[in-house]
């Protein structure tokens, strides 16, 4: 079976039969990020996903739909994780909950055949019918502002907020120039970055780097 595209994702089915759902999904991933949004049709997604056009819409209302999950399968899980790291007990340091957010969020953004994370230029993702994916992507910035805000006390913390999210999303820019990313060491490279961006010592951020391993 081929690799499916965007983040990894939990099989249902143990015998491995093809999810006709997951099949569209796959297949317009893979036309939004060659073809284009715009140039690609319901039909052509159908053609290649190997479906009848109707089976489209038993899923789907639409195009916008299918970009719309596309686009929140590259949120969801590390808002959970985000949302869990932030309930996390007093005895877990926030440079530890911070690194292994940032660490997990890299490797979900350069897991998987395609740059799922390149659609979120599309001009079409502004409109108001992707205010499920803003709203997550919002909710995912807060908790890196509350982290950041943690890691740094006297309050810079929280104005380089926007630095971390940056500097963690600069992987899609990475992958659209590069095809043979080592993951785990750009995953790396990118949680140490975040705490060196915050003002961590390295000392720091071996002991984060040790203690994010317990918290995911």
């Amino acid at each position: 079976m081929a690799s499916r595209p965007g983040r990894p994702r939990a099989s249902g089915d143990p015998y491995g039969e093809r999810d006709t759902r997951q099949d569209v999904l796959d297949a317009a991933a893979a036309l939004f990020c060659t073809v284009g949004f715009t140039s690609t049709s319901t039909r052509s997604v159908a053609e290649r996903a190997g479906v009848r056009q109707a089976t489209i819409y038993h899923h789907f209302a639409g195009k916008d739909a299918i970009l719309l999950e596309l686009l929140l399968g590259t949120v969801r899980p590390s808002v959970e994780l985000a949302d869990a790291l932030a309930t996390a007990t007093a005895t877990d340091p926030a440079d530890a909950r911070l690194w292994a957010l940032a660490h997990a969020d890299v490797r979900l953004l350069t897991s998987g055949p395609l740059n799922l994370g390149a659609l979120y230029v599309l001009p079409e993702v502004a409109g108001e019918q992707f205010a499920e994916f803003h709203a997550q992507r919002d909710r995912l910035r807060a908790r890196y502002d509350e982290l950041a805000a943690a890691v740094v006390p006297d309050g810079s913390g929280a104005e380089q907020g926007p630095l971390v999210l940056g500097l963690v999303e600069s992987v899609i820019l990475r992958r659209r120039d590069s095809d043979d990313l080592d993951a785990g060491a750009v995953a790396d490279a990118v949680a140490d970055g975040v705490l060196r961006l915050l003002g961590c010592d390295e000392q720091r951020i071996a002991a984060a780097r040790t203690a994010a391993a317990a918290l995911v």
